[in-house]
């Protein structure tokens, strides 16, 4: 069944963003906790340091939040593990784990922004070695058995409901898709290219593929798609031109462009407008082997273009896919 997704951010770009910090977490959770009794399947919480535009940065923290607003929704935050100790983010996972009776996940990501790894006094070029040990350290200290790690003696606890929490790897090149399948539940592509080099390593390894090809990554909903268009351009604008600097720092390649044309941005693809029966058409099209992820607050958008477009969505396209 095709997996329905909310990836949040929490951006404020100046002179864009609709209302005020606290205002922007009540609405991201009030929206989380609508989602969750219209039966979506999860929920993403982004990961980012030091960003002008107060773009999210603590996922761990939010999702706990919205842990306890919520009764069945999937939990998902982002964690670029080079950033922290494995110890206290395996005794955080499993506080929102105990929080939410048994629905956290964790997304896995090696980082690429220089000065996120400057600020936490991390090795960019460890980040592979980071993911690797990082992982195997949660495994482990999940169980709530004593063991040893850099010398200590380290015992876990509490314990989290689920004997075993999906862990996802995040990233864009076929070393990560490759590790993805080696060592973790599933990746999370950063564009849908990447994923066939996590199907190839999976089909070496014997292995059935855990997550699937996304429809799209960025979707909104309305009825009029070339007004909301208008509407969405310039947040749209700042958030992939943001992502592109970024990315140019350490030439990561993906989806994102630096630009200043919206009519080209949108000709891409990267953000998707799309009435409700355009969106099952495309669904149709793809099949169910994939997820959809709506993003409802790009770049600071009011609120109520996201509701809008998150009530469409549920009103108008659920239905035909349950």
């Amino acid at each position: 069944m095709l997996d329905t997704s909310i990836k949040f951010e929490c951006r404020q770009p100046a002179g864009l963003s609709a209302v005020s910090g606290q205002a922007l977490y009540k609405t991201t959770l009030d929206m989380i906790q609508w989602a969750d009794q219209q039966g979506f399947h999860t929920i993403n919480f982004c990961e980012h340091h030091g960003s002008d535009d107060g773009y999210l940065s603590a996922p761990l923290m939010l999702a706990a939040a919205a842990a306890a607003v919520t009764e069945n929704i999937r939990l998902q935050p982002n964690v670029v593990m080079p950033y922290y100790d494995p110890i206290r983010v395996a005794e955080d996972t499993a506080v929102l784990d105990l929080i939410s009776a048994g629905r956290a996940e964790l997304v896995v990501l090696g980082g690429y922004v220089p000065s996120e790894f400057e600020m936490f006094g991390a090795e960019l070029a460890n980040r592979g070695v980071a993911i690797e040990e990082g992982i195997a350290v949660l495994r482990q200290a999940w169980t709530g058995e004593s063991f040893e790690y850099k010398g200590r003696t380290v015992k876990v606890t509490p314990q989290p409901v689920q004997a075993h929490i999906p862990i996802h790897i995040g990233g864009g090149v076929p070393v990560a898709a490759r590790r993805a399948a080696r060592i973790a539940d599933g990746f999370m592509p950063m564009f849908p290219a990447a994923y066939e080099a996590y199907q190839q390593e999976c089909k070496v390894l014997s292995k059935q593929p855990y997550h699937r090809g996304s429809v799209t990554s960025l979707l909104n909903i309305a009825e009029d798609p070339d007004q909301a268009w208008e509407q969405l351009a310039p947040h749209a604008l700042h958030e992939t031109n943001c992502y592109a600097r970024w990315q140019a720092q350490t030439g990561v390649t993906g989806i994102f462009e630096e630009s200043t044309d919206a009519a080209g941005l949108r000709e891409s693809g990267v953000y998707l407008v799309l009435t409700p029966q355009q969106c099952l058409d495309m669904i149709s099209d793809c099949g169910d082997e994939g997820y959809i992820m709506l993003h409802p607050l790009v770049g600071g958008i009011d609120p109520e273009f996201g509701w809008n477009s998150l009530r469409l969505f549920a009103d108008q396209v659920m239905p035909h896919l349950r």
